[in-house]
């Protein structure tokens, strides 16, 4: 099957979604009793509202929580095929651009938990919509990438129009809805904006649009941390009346995310050596070479072949790996720090189980370290089943998101808690 030929079962899928969306619509529309008030808004609605309301954090229920999995899977499958067709790039730049979106994901986050955003705006970085949300701005960095390529001075200048977008219409706005200072929120804009124009100047070999979504999700991150020192230097009350706690910082952020770096960074440099190798001879890891399918590959012995020499060390030294081993790692060690050392809560079902069954077990302190485990376990039978895998040059693209969505639930979540501890909301 050709790069750019849809499967059967990938149009099936995609036909499913396009029924699915305008029966929801036409539902919404014409039976809003049965559609929304009987099922959309109790289920999906009203905790997304809740949780932007002064009571934050609403929990996630069985049945939510199984919509939003089934959806990021289908998702998974859906997007593969048309980014597949559409011959976006997916190396290990695009793994990094990601990487970065998925980080600016709770750099936003956190300043909705801090009561930043206005009613009617802060329910654009809840979860799920926030990734709904910040997917259009992604999209719309891919479409600058895709036709500023050819003049790089219009091509800066539409990254920075979209960049003033994005802070004038969602941040700025919110600075005198708080008795706060500007003076890191403004510093914060400024090299947010010098962030863009540089990420652009020192990436000129990347592709095009690899180049954009980096740029720009770089520099909305830069600014978001300006939110954040701001919060810290000149605190505002939240919704509640409280000020943001006094909690440590140095020692959280030194295991949830040091012990991750440190981790991953071994790793890392554990496969550097063969993936250079692999490379040379002008394979990636875990992709067998073109004209083969994965049947053909598997009835002879390719033992002696490059991909199999190198790749179940070559793997580790790649961002896909390097992007869930860490994740997950600060996901496991975030919660298990703020729910043991500093009285957080877990929102989450499945994961509240499994910290309630590590209570009950009265070994380490209030169950989360349970979670640590399972999430650490977890994520080495990933890695190990990524270096084990053998794909074909069509399926790459999938590979790419089931790591996006893998790093979503993971590292999004951990840098959500550490970022809520440093702040203190």
């Amino acid at each position: 099957m050709e790069d750019t030929e849809l499967a059967y079962y990938e149009r099936i899928l995609i036909q499913f979604f396009g029924i699915a969306f305008i029966t929801i619509v036409a539902g919404i529309i014409f039976a809003p009793e049965t559609f929304w008030d009987g099922w959309l808004r109790p289920l999906i609605w009203d905790p997304i509202v809740k949780d932007a309301s002064v009571s934050g954090d609403a929990g996630y229920s069985l049945g939510n929580t199984a919509i939003y999995i089934i959806v990021m899977i289908a998702a998974v499958i859906m997007f593969q095929a048309l980014f597949r067709k559409w011959q976006l790039p997916c190396d290990d730049k695009m793994v990094w651009a990601l990487i970065a979106w998925v980080i600016l994901a709770p750099v936003m986050r956190v300043l909705e938990d801090a009561d930043f955003f206005s009613d009617g705006t802060d329910v654009l970085f809840i979860s799920p919509l926030i990734h709904l949300h910040l997917a259009a701005w992604l999209i719309l960095a891919g479409i600058i990438g895709h036709f500023g390529q050819k003049n790089i001075l219009n091509f800066i200048a539409m990254l920075l129009l979209a960049y003033l977008l994005f802070t004038g219409l969602l941040l700025q706005p919110n600075w005198n809805q708080h008795e706060m200072g500007t003076t890191w929120a403004m510093a914060g804009c400024m090299l947010g904006a010098l962030t863009v124009v540089s990420v652009i100047r020192y990436t000129a070999s990347w592709h095009h649009i690899s180049r954009s979504l980096l740029a720009l999700a770089s520099g909305l991150i830069v600014m978001g941390l300006g939110h954040w020192a701001q919060l810290a230097s000149t605190p505002w009350a939240q919704e509640s009346g409280l000020l943001p706690k006094d909690n440590a910082v140095i020692w959280p952020v030194l295991v949830v995310v040091g012990i991750p770096i440190i981790i991953s960074v071994i790793v890392w440099r554990y496969g550097q050596d063969d993936l250079a190798k692999l490379r040379k001879t002008g394979f990636e890891p875990g992709i067998i070479p073109d004209g083969l399918t994965l049947k053909e590959w598997e009835s002879e012995d390719r033992t002696k072949h490059p991909v199999e020499i190198h790749t179940k060390r070559a793997i580790l030294a790649t961002p896909l790996v390097a992007g869930m081993l860490f994740g997950q790692l600060c996901d496991g060690l975030a919660t298990m720090v703020g729910i043991d050392w500093f009285g957080y809560s877990e929102k989450h079902p499945v994961s509240d189980s499994v910290i309630q069954f590590g209570d009950k077990l009265d070994l380490l302190g209030e169950g989360a370290w349970l979670f640590f485990i399972v999430k650490a376990a977890m994520v080495s039978l990933i890695v190990y089943l990524f270096a084990e895998m053998r794909i074909e040059r069509n399926q790459r693209h999938l590979r790419v998101l089931i790591v996006l969505a893998v790093m979503i639930v993971g590292m999004a979540p951990g840098l959500r808690d550490i970022g809520r501890l440093i702040l203190g909301v």
